[in-house]
C-alpha cells in the first residue's frame, strides 16, 4: 500500500510533499494519500501512549517546516482582542470592582499590572476554582480598565492569513480530534462497575494528545478559527463519527457511545413508561425514608446505570404528583436523552462523563476568545446542563468536579448578552429550575412540624450528602449569576409557571431541620445538620431572592412584585394546609427556616419602600395574617428560651442555631425579615390580641399578676425572669426597629456600623464582614447612597496600630467618635445584632466609660433612649401596640411588682417597661376618634382603664384589684372568703388554667384573662371573615396541655387595695431608687433642664418620662405636682415573705460583691507593682553601691542574694552557690554589621544582589585565615577574637536562685505533664519569678561587693613600677581551685556555653580541641558580650549612665567564670605579648633554618582582644591601678596602629611631607606625645626595604584628592582608637562599678580618656583634646615603635599586599541592620512568588525570604531537605547561628526560628487601614509599616525574641 511506503519515509519530507500536492488545483490524489496515511497513523487500536502519531500530526500540520517555526508564523497572524488566559486553582489573579461590570470579573497579573488601576477598589486573590482573564471583553468590564495590549483593537492591522498556511491543519485535525474521541469512547466504563482509577488511566494516556490541542489554542486567533470550524461542523461529524462500515472496531466503538448516551436524560428511558402510572398513587405509601425520585437507587440494585430508576416505586412518600417533572415543564428536551450533532457536543459529553479532567476544561476554555465558538459552546453546555448535574450528584469527587463546572459556567453566564441569548433560545431558566427541583427531590423526607401524624408536607433532609457537602452549589451559583442580569431576571419574573415551580422548590426548605425540645435527658447525639440547613437557606433561597429584588426597584416593576407576593401567599396557604395548622403552634418545636415567610416579607418591604405600592393591597385577610405571624413569633420566643437555658438538653448545637440566626451573614435574610413580618402583622391585627399572643408565646402570662406569689405551669422560677426580659425586649425591638419601616439605606448602614463599633473597636475588614451585605455588595457604590468609607469616617476615628509594651502587635482600629456615643448609641440595635450576650455588656461598659470620661455620668448608666426615624405612613398601625389596654395593664402590673419587690423582677425589666412607656409618649396616635367597633369597647377590661391612649391612662388611679392566689400566699386573709368570690368561680376553668389572673376593680368583679381574651378575638375575626370556618376552632381547651405534674395548692380569690396610678408608681419608684423620702419636690418640673436627661441611670429615665408626659398634657402635670406634694413613704407589703426580701437584696449584694472585688484587685495590682519595682532594682549586684554605706563598711559586707524559689536571702558560698538566671544563645548579629550605616536593599529584580563579603563576620574570617597562612598558630589564636558569627550571648532577667533549688525546680518541670513551649530536657525553663525564658544558671562568686575599697584606691606609683607589677602578676601560676560545689557549677556553665553554639564556630585552630582554641573561644565570649552591649547602647557610650541593659547585665559574673577557667592555661612567658608591649627586647638573630613560623607582629594584633586576655589571665580580683596600666600600654599600641593605617592612605608626596615635618619635632621636649613626630617615625620605619607603601601607590594618588590637614588626621586617629576606648571603659564599668558619664558625641573621646585615667582631667573645651596627649610610654617611644615596625619588616615570606591588609584593620562597624524592604508589598510578591529556588530549580510551594541576608528558600520544601532538616531551619543555622527571620511570600507574615522553636511574629506590611492580611486572603494593597519593622529589627539586635513573643512551638526541623 502507498500509506506503508509513506510511513517509512522521513516525516518532514513527506509532509512537504503532501502539502505541495494539496495546493494544486486538482488535489484529489493528495487528499487520498493523506487520508490513507492518517488511517494508518491515527489508528485507535494502537495504544494511546504511542508518541509516534503525535509526531506525525505535528509534522503534517507544519507542512514540512519545524513545528516551533510554524507556531511563530501562525502567532504573527493572531487577531484576538481578548486575553482569555485560562488558569487553574491556586493561581494568583486580580479583581477590580471599579472596572468590573460583572462581579465575577478577573484579570491575570500581567493585564492587571499593564492597566491603570490606581485608586481603584481592587484586590488580589487566589483562584479557588480557576478562571480566565477578561481583559478586552467589554461585556464583563469597562474598557478604561483594559491593559495596554488589549486596549488597541489589534484586529485591524493584522495581515490576512495565507490560505496554504493552515491548509494541512484543516485536513489533519478533524481526524486527530476523532481519534481522541474514539479513545475516550473506548476507555469509558460505567463508574459502578469500574473503579475511578481506570478512568484516570485512560486520561493519563491521553495527556500528550490533549496537551497538544491546548498548545494549538495558544497559537492565537487564526488557529482557533480553524478549530472552531472543525468542532462545530455537523457534516464532518456525520461522516466520521459512525466510522466506515467495514471497520468493525469503529462500529463497536460507536455502539458503546450510543449506550452511554441512553441514560443521559434526566429521566431515563425506562422511567418514561411509568410516569403515567405514577399519577395514581397520591397518598402516602409505605413510610419508608425519602421520597426518592432519581439518582438515588435502591440498595443492592444489580446494574445501577440501567435499572436505577425502576427502584424507587415502593419507596416514594408524599405527593407523588409533584414528581411528574415531564408534565410540569414546557420543554420535553430537558428530560429526553441527548443527541449530538458535532464534535464539540461529543467532546463536552465525554468531558462530563470523565468528570471534567483539568486539561480538557482548559482546552475548552482556551477556545472562548473565538466568538462563534463561544456561542456554540454555551448552547452545548446548556444542552448538557441537566446531564452535568446528574453526573455531579453521583460523583465521588464532587468538590473537585464542582470547581471545574463553575470554572466553565462562570465564563459563560457572566456575560449578559450570552445569558439572555441562551435563556431565550435554550430555555436556560426552565432547565435550571427543573434540575434544581430534580436534585432536591432526591433527598426529601416527611416534615414533622405541627401535626406529626398527618403532615403532608415534605422537606429536604439536611443530613443527606447533597446538602451536607453543598453539592448543589455549582447549580445555585450559576442560577444567582444569571439572575444578576436584568433581562434574564425579568424573563423569570414574567413566567408564572416558572415562578410557581420556584415557589414549590422554596417550600422544600420551609420548616427543615426541625428542633424538638428535649425535656427529660440530654440528647445522645448532637447533630450538626444545622450548618447544612443555614447554608442551604442562604444559598438556595435567600441569594436568588436578593438577586430578584435588585430588579424590583422602580415603579415600572410593580407587576413583578405583585405576582411574587401572590404566589408566596398561595404557597404559604398550601403549606399551612399541608402541615395541618389551625391556630396554635405545636409546643416545644422550633424551626429557624421559613424561606416562604421571608420571600413574602422582603417583597412587601421592597414594594412599599421602592415601588410606592399600597401595603393593604398586598396583604391577605386577618385570619391569614394571624397564621403568618405564628411561626416567626415562635422563633423569637424560642431564642429567649434558648438563652434562658430551657433547651440545654438539646446540646450546644441549638445555641449554635440561635447564634447563626442573628449572625451578620444571615441576619438580613433571616431575623430582619421575620421581625419586619411581625411588625406588619402587628400593624394590621388587633393590638390586644397581638400583645397577649406575645406574652403567651413567651410563657410569662402567669407571672403578670399583682399577687406576690403565683404558679407557673410551664416555666421553672429561674427561667421566669429571663423569659419576661425576653418578652419585653422583643416588644421594644418590635416597636422601635425601623430597618424596613422608613429608614433610608444610608441610615441603615450608619445604624449597623454604629452598633458594631459600640460593641468593640473593629478593624476595617472585620467591620466590612460584620455589616450585613445588602444584595448590592458594599464595595459597589450605589448611586445616591453614601459609600462605606464615607460613612465610616463620619462615625468613627481611626486608631493607628500601636505597640503594647508587651510587644503584642495591634491592628489599626476604628473606634466610635464621642458624638456617636452621645447621640447615636442605640442599645436596641446592639441587642438585635449581638451573637454573644457578652457583647451587649461590652457595649454598655464602653458607653459607661465614655460617660465617665466626659463627666456626663459617673455611676452605672442605663441604656440610653434613642429617638427613632419617623414611621412610613403604611405602618402607622404599629403604634397602636403602644396604646392598647392590654399593654397598659401589663405595664401597670410590672411597675407595681417592682415597687413591691416581688420575686423575679429585675433592673432590666424596669428598664424595658420604661422604654415602652417612653416610646408610647413619643408616638401618639394622631386621631383620637374612637373608631373601634363598639362591641370591643363593652368588654371587661374597661374597668381597668377608660380609653386606649397612654397619656390619659397614665394618671388613671386603680383602687382595687381582685387576684387569684395560692392559699399559701401572704395576701390571703385567714377568714371566710368574701362573697364576691362566688361570682368569679364561674370563670373557674379559665383561672385554673391561668393561675394568676388579671385583676379587676372591686366594683366590676370580672376577671380578665389574657388567653381567654385572645381566643375570643381569634373567634371574632374568623366569624367575621368566614362563617364556615368556625368549626375549625379546636374545641378542646388548651388547658390540657398546661396541667403541671402534682396538684398545685388551691387557688383562692383575694381583693388587693392598690389605689395607685402608673404615674404615682413611677414617682414612688423614683423615691425608692434614689432612696430619699421626697426625692421629687412639688416644683421639680420647673427646675429641670431637659438636656441633662439624655444619659444616666433609672432615676434619670423616670425623670425624663415624667417631664415628657407633663409637657404633653397639663392634666398630667397637675397630677405629678399633686403626687409630689403628698410625700408618702412606700407602703410596706402586709407580710414581707423571706423570698421577697431575698430578691430585693440580691441586686444589692451583687453590687457590693463587685465593689469588694474591685477593691481587692486594685490592692493586688499596687502590691504587684511595688514588688516588681523592688525586684528589678535590688537584685542586680552592680547597683549594690546605691546602698549608701560608708566605704569602710562596704569592704566587710558580702553581697546578699535572694533566691526566688525558696525566698531566703544570703551570700553565695562555696558549698551552696547562688546563680543568676541566664539565657545563653548563639548570635551572628555582630557578624552581619557592615561599614555603611545605610541598610542593604532587598533585591526585587534579577539585576540586584546582596553581597555578604563586606560584613564584619566575613572580614574577620579573612583576617584570621590570612594570619594562619604565615604565622604560628598559637599566636594567631591570641591575636584576634572570634564569635562575630555564632558567638555566645549571655543575658539575664536579674533574678537569682540557689543552684540546688534550681535543680529541684527543673525536676518538677520535668514531671509536669503540661505542654510547655520549651524543652526541659535541653535545660530550658522560665524564671520562677518573672517567667522570662532561660536555659542556664551562672554561678555568682562568693566575696565582697565590687566596690571593695582597697582595690579601688588610686596610687601614685610610677608607670614603670606598675608595668613591673603587672608582669609579676601574669607570671603567678594559676591556682587550681579546690574541688567544691561552686567550681563544679562553673565547669558545668562553661560546658553549657560551649554547647550553645555549633562546633564550626569554635574550632578555628589547626588542631581542633587544642588549649589554644579553647582559650580563644573563652575570651571571645567576653568580647562578644561587650561588643553586643555596645551595640545595644547605640554603638557609643555618649548616653552614659547605667542603661536598662546594664542593670540586668551579668558581665561581672560571666567574667569571673571565664577568668576562673582561663587561669588554668598559663601563657608561656617567652611569648607573653606584655613584654613586647613594654620592653625593648633584643631580637635574636633569626635562624634561617628556623622551622617555626614567626609570631604575629604587634602591629597586626587586635588590641581589644589583648586587653581581655590580660584581664582574664591575671589573678582576680584585679586592682584598678593595674587595669589602668594595662589599658595605657595597649593604647600606645592602638595609637601606633592607627598611625600606620593612616599613613597607608597618604599619597607618596604627602607621606614625604609629613615625614619631613615630623622629623623636626622629634627633638622637641614632649615629642613622645605629638602625633606628627610619631607619624614621621612610623612612616620612616615602614618605608624601609620591602615597603608596604609600594603596593597601591597608584591608587592612592587617585583617591586622595583631598589634602590631609592636622585636624582631619586628628579626627581619623580618634575614630580609630575609639572602639578600643569604648570597650575598655565598658569593661572597667562592669569590673569596678564605675559610672559611665554621659557626654556629647564630639566629646566622647575626651570623656572616655578621663574615665580610663589616660588623661588627668578633660581640658576645656573637651573637643580640643589631642589623641596623642593620652600616650604614656614605659620606655623610649621611638625605640619601641621601631621594634614593632621591625617585626613587620622582618617577614620574609609574606607579600607586601597581604601585610598591608593585616595592617589596615579598621575597627569601626555600623550598627547591624535588616535589609531595607520596598514600600509596596506587591513588588516583593510579584518578583518572588513565581521565582524558582536556586537549589532545586523549582518554584517553591511556600517561598520564604531571609530578612537578614536576602536568601530565597523553600519553606517546608522536601526538595531542599538535607539530612532530614528543611531549608529554612538549615539557613537559620548557617546565617544566624540558629536564629532566622523569614518573610513568607504567600502569607506576608514573618516567622522567627530560634533554635528548635519557631513562632509567627506577625506582619510588617499593613493595608491602608493598618491591618495585617495574613495569607493575603483579602488581597488589598499592603504597605511597609516602618514602626513594626523597626521593632522587629530591634528585637533581633537585642536578642529579645524569646522574651517578647509568647506563642512558640517546636518545628521538628520541618520548616
Amino acid at each position: 500500500m502507498m500509506a506503508a511506503s509513506l510511513l517509512r519515509r522521513d516525516k518532514k519530507a513527506t509532509a512537504a510533499h503532501l502539502k505541495a500536492d494539496l495546493n494544486r488545483t486538482d488535489n484529489s490524489s493528495g487528499v487520498r494519500q493523506l487520508q490513507e496515511l492518517l488511517d494508518a497513523v491515527l489508528n485507535p487500536e494502537k495504544p494511546a501512549a504511542d508518541g509516534d502519531a503525535l509526531d506525525w500530526c505535528k509534522c503534517l500540520i507544519a507542512g514540512g517546516e519545524g513545528f516551533d517555526e510554524f507556531c511563530k508564523t501562525v502567532r504573527s497572524y493572531d487577531n484576538a482582542t481578548l486575553c482569555g488566559l485560562v488558569w487553574t486553582a491556586n493561581f494568583v489573579a486580580y479583581r477590580c470592582r471599579t472596572c468590573g461590570i460583572s462581579p465575577c470579573m478577573s484579570l491575570c497579573a500581567e493585564c492587571f499590572n499593564n492597566g491603570d488601576h490606581t485608586g481603584h477598589d481592587f484586590n488580589m486573590f487566589r483562584s479557588q476554582a480557576g478562571g480566565a482573564c477578561d481583559c478586552g471583553d467589554s461585556n464583563v468590564m469597562r474598557e478604561s480598565g483594559f491593559c495596554r495590549r488589549h486596549r488597541l483593537r489589534t484586529g485591524e492591522n493584522i495581515p490576512l492569513i495565507p490560505r496554504d498556511l493552515l491548509l494541512m491543519s484543516e485536513m489533519v485535525l478533524p481526524r486527530f480530534i476523532l481519534c481522541i474521541i474514539q479513545y475516550l469512547r473506548d476507555g469509558y466504563v460505567e463508574p459502578d462497575t469500574s473503579t475511578e482509577r481506570d478512568l484516570q488511566k485512560v486520561l493519563q494516556q491521553l495527556e500528550p494528545q490533549i496537551s497538544f490541542l491546548e498548545e494549538l489554542t495558544k497559537m492565537g486567533g487564526a488557529m482557533r478559527t480553524v478549530l472552531t470550524k472543525i468542532l462545530t461542523n455537523q457534516q464532518a461529524f456525520k461522516e466520521l463519527s459512525m466510522g466506515q462500515e467495514e471497520n468493525l472496531y469503529a462500529k463497536k466503538n460507536y455502539d458503546k457511545y450510543l449506550s452511554a448516551l441512553k441514560n443521559s436524560g434526566l429521566v431515563s428511558v425506562e422511567e418514561k413508561g411509568q410516569s403515567a402510572a405514577a399519577d395514581v398513587g397520591v397518598g402516602a405509601e409505605g413510610g419508608a425514608g425519602a421520597m426518592v425520585l432519581l439518582g438515588n437507587s435502591g440498595p443492592g440494585s444489580p446494574d445501577e446505570q440501567c435499572k436505577e430508576e425502576d427502584q424507587d416505586g415502593g419507596q416514594s412518600v408524599g405527593q407523588r404528583k409533584r414528581v411528574k417533572l415531564s408534565s410540569s415543564t414546557k420543554d420535553p428536551c430537558i428530560i429526553e436523552s441527548l443527541k449530538h450533532k458535532c464534535f464539540l457536543e461529543e467532546l463536552l459529553f465525554w468531558t462530563i462523563k470523565y468528570e471534567f479532567p483539568q486539561k480538557m476544561v482548559t482546552f475548552l476554555l482556551n477556545m472562548l476568545p473565538d466568538q462563534d465558538y463561544k456561542i456554540t459552546f454555551t448552547k452545548t453546555f446548556v444542552q448538557h446542563y441537566a446531564f452535568i448535574m446528574k453526573t455531579l450528584m453521583k460523583s465521588h469527587e464532587s468538590d473537585t468536579m464542582s470547581n471545574r463546572i463553575v470554572h466553565i459556567s462562570v465564563q459563560l453566564f457572566s456575560n449578559e448578552e450570552l445569558a439572555r441569548h441562551v435563556t431565550e433560545e435554550c430555555q436556560l431558566l426552565d432547565i435550571m429550575v427543573t434540575v434544581l427541583l430534580y436534585m432536591m427531590e432526591s433527598c426529601l423526607i416527611k416534615s414533622e412540624l405541627q401535626d406529626e401524624e398527618n403532615n403532608r408536607h415534605v422537606v429536604v433532609n439536611c443530613s443527606e450528602a447533597l446538602l451536607k457537602n453543598n453539592t448543589y452549589w455549582p447549580l445555585v451559583s450559576d442560577f444567582i449569576n444569571i439572575l444578576s442580569h436584568q433581562s434574564v431576571a425579568k424573563k423569570f419574573l414574567e413566567d408564572h409557571a416558572l415562578l410557581m415551580l420556584w415557589m414549590s422548590f422554596v417550600s422544600f426548605f420551609q420548616g427543615m431541620n426541625l428542633n424538638k425540645r428535649e425535656l427529660n435527658e440530654h440528647v445522645e447525639f448532637e447533630s450538626q445538620t444545622y450548618y447544612a440547613a443555614f447554608a442551604a437557606e442562604l444559598e438556595a433561597c435567600a441569594q436568588p431572592m436578593w438577586g430578584l429584588l435588585t430588579h424590583c426597584k422602580v415603579k415600572e416593576t410593580q407587576e413583578y412584585t405583585k405576582t411574587v407576593v401572590r404566589y408566596c401567599l398561595e404557597t404559604l396557604q398550601i403549606w399551612f394546609d399541608a402541615i395541618g395548622f389551625i391556630d396554635e403552634p405545636a409546643p416545644n418545636q422550633v424551626t429557624f427556616h421559613l424561606p416562604l415567610h421571608r420571600y413574602y416579607a422582603m417583597f412587601l418591604s421592597k414594594a412599599v419602600k421602592c415601588q410606592g405600592l399600597d401595603l393593604d393591597s398586598l396583604l391577605p385577610d386577618q385570619e391569614m395574617l394571624m397564621k403568618i405571624m405564628v411561626h416567626p413569633l415562635q422563633i423569637q420566643a424560642c431564642l429567649s428560651e434558648i438563652h434562658s437555658n430551657m433547651w440545654v438538653r438539646n446540646g450546644l448545637q441549638i445555641k449554635g442555631q440561635a447564634m447563626t440566626y442573628v449572625q451578620s451573614h444571615f441576619c438580613n435574610s433571616m431575623i430582619d425579615p421575620d421581625i419586619y413580618l411581625l411588625q406588619v402583622c402587628a400593624s394590621r391585627l388587633d393590638p390586644d390580641y397581638f400583645i397577649s399572643s406575645v406574652f403567651e408565646r413567651f410563657k410569662v402570662v402567669d407571672l403578670l399578676t399583682m399577687a406576690s406569689q403565683h404558679q407557673n405551669a410551664v416555666l421553672d422560677s429561674e427561667q421566669e425572669r429571663p423569659m419576661l426580659e425576653g418578652a419585653l425586649t422583643f416588644l421594644v425591638i418590635l416597636t422601635s426597629l425601623r430597618i424596613h419601616l422608613g429608614m433610608t439605606d444610608d441610615e441603615i448602614l450608619r445604624a449597623e456600623m454604629v452598633s458594631q463599633l459600640c460593641m468593640n473597636d473593629r478593624t476595617h475588614s472585620a467591620l466590612l464582614d460584620l455589616i450585613p451585605e445588602n444584595p448590592n455588595p458594599k464595595s459597589g457604590i450605589v448611586p445616591g447612597s453614601c459609600s462605606f468609607e464615607d460613612m465610616l469616617s463620619a462615625v468613627a476615628d481611626f486608631k493607628a496600630p500601636v505597640f503594647e509594651p508587651g510587644g503584642s502587635m495591634q491592628q489599626g482600629m476604628y473606634t466610635p467618635k464621642a458624638e456617636v456615643w452621645e447621640k447615636e448609641f442605640d442599645p436596641i440595635m446592639v441587642v438585635l445584632r449581638t451573637v454573644y450576650r457578652r457583647d451587649v455588656q461590652s457595649a454598655m461598659d464602653r458607653y459607661a466609660a465614655f460617660l465617665k470620661q466626659f463627666g456626663i455620668h459617673t455611676g452605672n448608666p442605663w441604656p440610653p433612649y434613642k429617638e427613632r426615624t419617623p414611621l412610613h405612613p403604611c405602618y402607622k398601625g404599629l403604634i397602636r401596640l403602644l396604646h392598647c389596654k392590654t399593654l397598659h395593664i401589663v405595664i401597670f402590673t410590672l411597675l407595681y411588682k417592682i415597687w413591691m419587690d416581688h420575686q423575679n423582677m429585675s433592673e432590666h425589666v424596669l428598664c424595658m417597661v420604661l422604654y415602652l412607656i417612653e416610646l408610647g409618649l413619643d408616638n401618639q396616635i394622631q386621631d383620637n376618634k374612637e373608631d373601634e367597633e363598639p362591641c370591643i369597647e363593652e368588654h371587661c377590661h374597661d374597668s381597668w382603664f377608660p380609653g386606649t391612649n397612654l397619656l390619659s391612662n397614665l394618671h388613671h388611679v386603680i383602687n382595687f384589684v381582685r387576684v387569684r392566689v395560692p392559699e399559701t400566699a401572704p395576701e390571703v386573709k385567714r377568714e371566710a372568703p368574701p362573697s364576691t368570690s362566688t361570682e368569679a368561680s364561674s370563670y373557674g376553668q379559665n383561672s385554673r388554667r391561668l393561675s394568676g389572673n388579671w385583676r379587676e376593680n372591686l366594683r366590676e368583679a370580672q376577671v380578665f384573662s389574657l388567653v381567654a381574651e385572645r381566643r375570643r378575638k381569634f373567634q371574632e375575626i374568623i366569624n367575621r371573615s368566614t362563617t364556615e370556618a368556625t368549626q375549625a376552632v379546636r374545641p378542646k381547651s388548651s388547658s390540657t396541655r398546661w396541667v403541671p405534674p402534682g396538684t398545685p395548692p388551691q387557688l383562692v380569690t383575694e381583693i388587693l387595695e392598690i389605689r395607685e396610678s402608673m404615674l404615682s408608681l413611677l414617682i414612688k419608684l423614683h423615691q425608692k431608687m434614689s432612696s430619699k423620702q421626697n426625692s421629687l419636690s412639688a416644683s421639680w418640673l420647673e427646675d429641670i433642664e431637659s438636656n441633662r436627661l439624655a444619659h444616666g441611670d433609672g432615676i434619670t429615665a423616670i425623670e425624663r418620662i415624667l417631664t415628657k408626659a407633663a409637657a404633653r398634657s397639663c392634666q398630667i402635670k397637675r397630677s405629678i405636682q399633686d403626687i409630689c406634694g403628698k410625700v408618702c413613704p412606700p407602703v410596706p407589703p402586709k407580710k414581707n415573705s423571706p423570698t421577697d426580701k431575698k430578691a430585693m437584696d440580691k441586686e444589692e449584694r451583687r453590687q457590693r460583691a463587685r465593689e469588694r472585688q474591685q477593691k481587692l484587685l486594685a490592692e493586688f495590682a499596687s502590691r504587684q507593682k511595688s514588688f516588681m519595682e523592688t525586684a528589678m532594682d535590688v537584685e542586680s549586684p552592680d547597683t549594690e553601691a546605691a546602698m549608701d554605706l560608708g566605704a569602710s563598711e562596704v569592704m566587710e559586707s558580702e553581697i546578699l542574694y535572694d533566691c526566688v524559689i525558696c525566698g531566703q536571702s544570703g551570700p553565695s558560698t562555696e558549698d551552696r552557690p547562688t546563680g543568676l538566671v541566664v539565657l545563653l544563645q548563639a548570635s551572628s548579629v555582630l557578624g552581619h554589621r557592615c561599614k555603611s550605616t545605610e541598610p542593604k536593599n532587598l533585591p526585587t529584580s534579577d539585576e540586584e544582589h546582596v553581597y555578604p563579603a563586606d560584613t564584619c563576620g566575613a572580614a574577620n574570617d579573612v583576617r584570621l585565615t590570612l594570619m594562619q597562612q604565615f604565622f604560628k598558630d598559637s599566636s594567631c589564636l591570641q591575636s584576634v577574637s572570634i564569635g562575630w558569627d555564632g558567638g555566645v550571648y549571655v543575658q539575664t532577667c536579674g533574678h537569682t536562685l540557689h543552684i540546688d533549688c534550681h535543680k529541684s525546680y527543673m525536676e518538677s518541670l520535668r514531671n509536669d505533664q503540661v505542654l510547655q513551649g520549651f524543652s526541659v530536657d535541653k535545660g530550658e525553663f522560665t524564671c520562677p519569678l518573672c517567667r522570662q525564658f532561660a536555659n542556664s544558671v551562672l554561678p555568682c562568686r562568693p566575696g565582697r561587693g565590687t566596690e571593695a575599697g582597697t582595690w579601688h584606691t588610686p596610687t601614685n606609683k610610677k608607670t614603670s613600677v606598675l608595668v613591673k607589677e603587672v608582669e609579676e602578676l601574669q607570671e603567678k601560676p594559676g591556682l587550681f581551685p579546690t574541688e567544691s560545689n561552686l567550681s563544679k557549677e562553673m565547669e558545668l556553665v562553661i560546658k553549657d556555653i560551649k554547647n550553645t553554639t555549633q562546633k564550626k564556630y569554635m574550632d578555628y585552630g589547626r588542631n581542633p580541641g587544642s588549649p589554644d582554641n579553647d582559650f580563644l573561644f573563652m575570651y571571645s565570649v567576653a568580647r562578644t558580650n561587650l561588643e553586643l552591649e555596645l551595640v545595644h547602647r547605640g554603638g557609643n557610650l555618649c548616653s552614659g549612665g547605667a542603661s536598662a541593659a546594664a542593670k540586668r547585665s551579668c558581665l561581672n559574673q560571666l567574667f569571673h567564670v571565664l577568668a576562673m577557667h582561663m587561669r588554668l592555661y598559663s601563657i608561656d612567658s617567652a611569648y607573653n605579648p606584655w613584654t613586647k608591649l613594654t620592653q625593648i627586647v633584643q631580637i635574636k638573630e633569626a635562624d634561617s633554618f628556623d622551622e617555626e613560623r614567626p609570631e604575629v607582629p604587634m602591629l597586626f594584633r587586635d588590641v581589644p582582644s589583648l586587653l581581655i586576655i590580660f584581664v582574664l589571665t591575671m589573678p582576680q580580683p584585679l586592682r584598678k591601678e593595674h587595669f589602668t596600666c594595662v589599658v595605657k600600654m595597649l593604647y600606645n599600641l592602638q595609637f601606633t596602629q592607627a598611625l600606620a593605617a593612616l599613613s597607608t592612605k597618604f599619597s607618596s608626596e604627602e607621606r614625604q611631607a609629613w615625614s619631613t615635618s615630623g622629623a623636626l619635632k622629634k627633638s622637641a621636649a614632649n615629642s613622645d606625645k605629638s602625633f606628627e613626630a610619631l607619624l614621621s617615625h612610623v612612616i620612616s620605619e615602614l618605608s624601609k626595604d620591602k615597603s608596604v607603601y609600594k603596593v597601591n601607590s597608584e591608587e592612592a594618588t587617585m583617591l586622595s584628592s583631598s589634602v590631609w590637614s592636622p585636624q582631619s588626621i586628628e579626627f581619623s586617629l580618634q575614630q580609630f582608637c575609639l572602639p578600643f576606648l569604648r570597650l575598655s571603659c565598658l569593661l572597667q564599668h562592669h569590673l569596678y562599678g564605675d559610672n559611665l558619664t554621659g557626654c556629647l558625641e564630639e566629646e566622647e573621646f575626651a570623656s572616655l580618656a578621663v574615665c580610663l585615667g589616660l588623661l588627668p582631667s578633660a581640658p576645656q573645651p573637651a573637643n580640643t583634646v589631642q589623641s596623642a596627649s593620652c600616650l604614656e610610654w614605659p620606655v623610649n617611644t621611638f625605640d619601641l615603635v621601631t621594634q614593632w615596625g621591625a617585626e613587620v619588616k622582618g617577614l620574609s615570606q609574606i607579600h607586601a599586599a597581604e601585610s598591608l591588609t593585616l595592617l589596615v584593620h579598621d575597627p569601626q562597624w555600623a550598627a547591624p541592620r535588616l535589609l531595607q524592604l520596598p514600600d509596596n508589598y506587591n513588588i516583593i510578591f510579584q518578583y518572588y512568588h513565581r521565582k524558582a529556588c536556586s537549589a532545586c530549580k523549582k518554584v517553591p510551594k511556600d517561598p520564604a525570604l531571609c530578612l537578614v541576608c536576602g536568601a530565597f528558600v523553600c519553606l517546608k520544601g522536601v526538595c531542599c531537605k538535607q539530612q532530614g532538616i528543611c531549608e529554612c531551619v538549615l539557613h537559620s543555622q548557617h546565617c544566624g547561628a540558629a536564629t532566622g527571620i523569614f518573610l513568607l511570600i504567600n502569607a506576608s507574615v514573618i516567622i522567627i526560628i530560634r533554635g528548635h522553636r519557631f513562632c509567627l511574629w506577625g506582619s510588617v506590611y499593613l493595608d491602608a487601614h493598618g491591618e495585617e492580611d495574613r495569607d493575603l486572603r483579602r488581597g488589598k494593597p499592603l504597605y511597609l509599616c516602618e514602626e513594626r519593622y523597626r521593632v522587629l529589627e530591634q528585637q533581633w539586635v537585642s536578642h529579645t525574641f524569646d522574651h517578647i513573643n509568647k506563642r512558640w512551638g517546636p518545628h521538628y526541623n520541618g520548616l
